[in-house]
């Protein structure tokens, strides 16, 4: 299998002329009766290799955690909960345990972090740099931004956080920020396209946790955090419509960043939203509240449509699953409900997805003419019209 990554990469080195590469793509639009930016493509196995590599790179990291996690032990020991709680200790010994638990639970995740970032790097220059390998590299990137934020916060806790909610979202944010740099410092090695909605989702979290620690405990509520996580949403959906925007034809790997960036931005913006509305509250939604989830998922396919990105109906697909079943139990299909329920649903995406290049058409048509100019086009020219809307 080869991404439009590696057919740029063969045009770049000479072994394919760009005409063969743009009749390549034109004859698989016609094979595939798709424009190929509508595909979404993006690579996450080459082979059953990439499986096997990246089972041993998971058990490897695995390994590297659990021995940071020993080290930590060694250093700060603490005895076993059973073992307190079978004693007779003063409340003096109980907080002297509580402390030494605490900070042996910081060091851990400090040494566990620092293993596990260690051990990601080179591997990356050997699976990612040299094999290319898009699994594997996935894995790899996650364990070393993980593995960065994992110590700096570690240390941030054992240093000066225990105990103390505010203290720790600093820490939080300062770890995400490191995260951040972690992800941009890879992101210039080895260009692994998740990499930017790695580093874009610890910057969100530095900002969000700045702001909680600035505002106090005491005033933090839940709709205050989901209301900045919304808004945080629309910010990463802008920035993934800036890489979108730049590669409008889906042909080189700004297209794969923007992909990661939009599966990020959606469920950031979907859960703030259906939260509103009281699904994720389980018994408390009403039946107007249910009929406002369904226009509200109406209005992400449009939305889904018109940047002709998916992510936001898989994304909001659990919320209107539930919306629709109470719906049908509620009008007396008690039974029946979750049948109906996918059954309206997976029709209604199977039929948007078998028609979605005509709707998608009609749907970009009724927009502003500059608007359209900024879109990704909604038909090749290597692909007729009526082909498509077969």
């Amino acid at each position: 299998m080869y991404s439009e990554d590696d057919i740029n990469s063969a045009v770049a080195a000479g072994a394919l002329s760009r005409e063969s590469a743009a009749s390549f793509r034109a004859h698989m639009t016609k094979v595939r009766e798709l424009p190929r930016g509508s595909e979404e493509d993006f690579r996450l196995i080459n082979s059953f290799n990439d499986i096997f590599v990246a089972i041993g790179v998971v058990i490897l990291l695995l390994a590297m955690g659990a021995i940071g996690q020993t080290i930590a032990d060694l250093i700060v020991p603490v005895e076993d909960f059973l073992a307190m709680a079978q004693g007779d200790y003063s409340e003096v010994e109980w907080a002297r345990w509580e402390q030494q638990n605490s900070l042996n639970d910081a060091l851990q995740g400090c040494f566990a972090g620092l293993l596990v970032a260690v051990a990601a790097w080179p591997l990356a220059e050997f699976f990612t740099r040299k094999r290319r390998m898009a699994l594997p590299s996935i894995i790899l990137l996650l364990a070393f931004v993980g593995g960065v934020f994992a110590t700096i916060f570690g240390i941030g806790m054992a240093s000066f956080a225990q105990g103390n909610d505010q203290l720790g979202a600093v820490a939080i944010s300062v770890a995400a920020l490191a995260a951040a740099g972690a992800a941009y410092v890879h992101w210039r090695r080895f260009m692994v396209p998740i990499t930017v909605a790695a580093g874009t989702a610890a910057v969100a979290v530095t900002v969000i946790a700045l702001i909680l620690s600035a505002i106090g405990p005491a005033l933090i509520n839940e709709d205050t955090v989901l209301a900045m996580v919304f808004v945080a949403g629309l910010c990463v959906f802008a920035f993934a419509m800036r890489w979108d925007i730049s590669d409008r034809e889906r042909i080189t790997r700004r297209s794969d960043v923007a992909f990661w960036l939009h599966l990020l931005a959606a469920p950031m913006i979907a859960h703030p939203v259906f939260a509103l509305f009281g699904v994720t509250e389980g018994n408390n939604l009403g039946v107007g509240a249910a009929l406002g989830v369904v226009a509200v998922y109406v209005a992400f396919g449009l939305l889904a449509l018109v940047v002709d990105r998916r992510a936001l109906l898989v994304s909001a697909l659990a919320y209107v699953l539930f919306a629709l079943s109470f719906l049908f139990e509620e009008f007396g299909a008690v039974e029946l409900g979750f049948a109906l329920t996918a059954l309206v649903i997976g029709s209604a995406l199977l039929s948007l997805s078998a028609f979605w290049q005509p709707i998608r058409r009609s749907v970009v048509a009724a927009l502003p003419a500059a608007w359209q100019e900024k879109l990704p086009a909604t038909q090749d020219a290597a692909l007729p019209v009526t082909a498509a809307a077969a």
